[in-house]
């Protein structure tokens, strides 16, 4: 477990939470505009852990991004050096009560999770007082670094670079609201969702790196696929991370339209794409979205 710090699973829980389940003919890219009359606000699609390999971004991305007075990010990337914050996080990522993973997980189950996280070197039973949530956002960082593809991602890009323009940062949620959904990930479906997150593992590789590819061009029906498809096996886990979300995020980024500022709103590109996107709800309520060129 010394590769797997406190630290490092603190930065993995918060920008995770698309990347646990997780081309077009023209060559487009993630970005979005939206417009109302002579309002515009930009929304890009982002991949939450990406290699540097990766870098430059499509030229979209920074494009607008010298357009813009603000950034708006899912919510603020956590200081790893906070050690309150990283208190808070065990705690809700931890069981209570002396509720431990056996309690709810087959045998079978969790001799398999317990061999896979062996290949690791980390012991399933010293980990058994976490949550679901906790310990597949674990799984996801140790195979983003097993395959050589682990990286800042694109949000954590663009909140550097903020900071060192001095342009605004803005966030759809709190810190604790995320640590609060994570933490409620599988509960009281934790059999069926390790085994589905057991399964995924196995091809984590090559659907992360569909991923990118589909993001990178703006293939939305491809994104779908990989992102939305698998997780509607799980609609519980569905409403929790990306359906209740968009929704509680669509007042917050219509205020955006009449302010004075411009704004360019970067989350997971998962949240983008399906008939419950982000997109697809600002189109209902009379939006104009299209691609941005």
């Amino acid at each position: 477990m010394k590769k797997f710090t406190v630290k490092k699973i603190t930065t993995a829980i918060t920008v995770c939470a698309g990347l646990i389940f997780s081309c077009a003919a023209n060559a487009e890219s993630s970005v979005w505009k939206v417009s109302k009359n002579n309002d515009v606000v930009y929304v890009g699609g982002t991949i939450h852990i990406l290699p540097v390999s990766e870098f430059p971004l499509p030229a979209e991305f920074t494009d607008v991004y010298k357009m813009v007075d603000a950034i708006v990010l899912e919510t603020e990337l956590p200081d790893q050096t906070d050690t309150n914050f990283q208190a808070q996080m065990m705690q809700k990522m931890s069981y209570a009560n002396g509720k431990k993973l056996t309690d709810v997980l087959s045998k079978r189950t969790y001799q398999q999770l317990s061999e896979y996280m062996a290949g690791f070197g980390a012991n399933l039973n010293d980990l058994s007082g976490f949550k679901p949530g906790f310990i597949t956002t674990m799984m996801a960082m140790m195979e983003a670094q097993r395959s050589n593809i682990s990286g800042e991602g694109v949000d954590a890009y663009f909140n550097q670079l903020a900071v060192k323009d001095n342009k605004g940062i803005e966030y759809l949620e709190t810190i604790t609201f995320q640590l609060e959904m994570l933490s409620n990930m599988g509960l009281g479906n934790e059999e069926a969702f390790m085994k589905s997150n057991l399964s995924q593992m196995k091809d984590f590789k090559s659907i992360f790196t569909q991923l990118i590819k589909a993001w990178r061009i703006g293939d939305e029906s491809a994104l779908a696929d990989i992102v939305i498809t698998p997780m509607q096996e799980d609609p519980q886990t569905l409403k929790l991370l990306l359906s209740d979300r968009n929704k509680n995020w669509l007042p917050k980024i219509e205020k955006m339209f009449t302010d004075n500022d411009k704004e360019f709103v970067l989350v997971g590109a998962g949240h983008l794409v399906g008939d419950n996107s982000v997109l697809a709800l600002l189109e209902k309520r009379g939006y104009k979205v299209e691609k941005f060129k």
